[in-house]
């Protein structure tokens, strides 16, 4: 069965929503200068909360950052006590091993070069994460900016790469789409944010769509 992945969480209220929908990780955001960033104090204080509400156990809590400090990185790991981080700028394969969690390692998919030279690309990049025992991510590619476009990639590009590598699948997806999504690319995770959002807000509804959606997919 696929994992599923809701990002961008701001409040308790929806992390908890998603936990008891079935998601297996929650995703928090903290890179600067995006949407859905939050600051240390905000996001202990939605985590503390979610946490006295849901009590031990339920999905895995993954922090997002680009091109931050090491140490802000692992004193937030450490406070938050974050089971995953989501690396999504430029840190090489060193920072990777500094981290002091699991590490997601986003890999932008680009759409304007041809499909055979994507593939070699995004093969190249999941070769280099898995094969240091992270986890791949692949995102869609757009010119200044650092994944969340919600706009999705040619998913026969990924089931090129699932041939190879396991992966999650990012960039587009919703309620809508995800089951085809996942029974053309077959990731083992799919990762979701704004497509489960009205208005820039993240919607109970459209989350336990999307997660009924990816866990009854067709992975044959």
């Amino acid at each position: 069965m696929t994992n599923v992945k809701i990002c961008g969480l701001r409040d308790p209220e929806h992390a908890l929503i998603a936990a008891e929908s079935g998601a297996d990780l929650l995703g928090f955001n903290f890179v600067e200068g995006v949407r859905r960033q939050l600051s240390e104090t905000a996001a202990l204080e939605i985590i503390s909360t979610y946490r006295a509400r849901r009590g031990d156990g339920g999905p895995a809590l993954v922090g997002l950052f680009a091109n931050q400090p090491l140490e802000f990185v692992n004193r937030v790991i450490r406070d938050l006590r974050l089971d995953h981080v989501q690396l999504c700028g430029d840190e090489p394969p060193e920072y990777w091993a500094a981290v002091d969690a699991g590490v997601i390692r986003q890999i932008r998919v680009r759409t304007d070069i041809p499909r055979q030279a994507v593939i070699d690309q995004v093969l190249e990049a999941a070769d280099a994460v898995t094969s240091r025992g992270h986890r791949a991510l692949l995102d869609t590619h757009s010119a200044g900016a650092l994944g969340g476009t919600g706009k999705s990639f040619d998913w026969t590009i990924a089931q090129r790469v699932a041939q190879d590598h396991d992966f999650f699948l990012a960039g587009g997806l919703d309620p809508d789409n995800v089951r085809e999504a996942i029974s053309v690319a077959h990731p083992s995770g799919v990762d979701v944010s704004s497509g489960v959002e009205t208005d820039g807000v993240k919607d109970a509804a459209k989350i336990r769509a999307f997660i009924e959606a990816a866990k009854n997919a067709d992975l044959s």
